[in-house]
């Protein structure tokens, strides 16, 4: 095993860990706004990221279609965001 810088180790434990899933949702909660815009983002009600499936819970219909409908283009811009494929799956509720 090699020497690894503090940010490279943090990175390996990540990834070897349970703990990035719960690190991603937390800095999608965090960054949610400037992903999807201020209007989606103020009647979006909850999100959980479980795996690659991120669940959405919105009370407004017109805002539940409007994903439906953009939920290929939402993914791309989530992955986008992250600089990696952290989201496969959208289920809106």
């Amino acid at each position: 095993m090699g020497s690894y810088s503090i940010g490279e180790a943090i990175n390996l434990l990540f990834e070897r860990s349970k703990w990035k899933p719960k690190a991603t949702e937390l800095r999608m909660r965090q960054e949610w706004e400037a992903i999807v815009g201020k209007t989606i983002s103020k009647y979006t009600r909850n999100m959980h990221l479980n795996n690659t499936v991120l669940t959405v819970y919105s009370d407004v219909a017109a805002l539940k279609q409007e994903l439906l409908l953009g939920k290929d283009a939402l993914i791309q811009r989530i992955n986008d965001h992250f600089g990696e494929t952290c989201v496969t799956q959208i289920i809106v509720k």
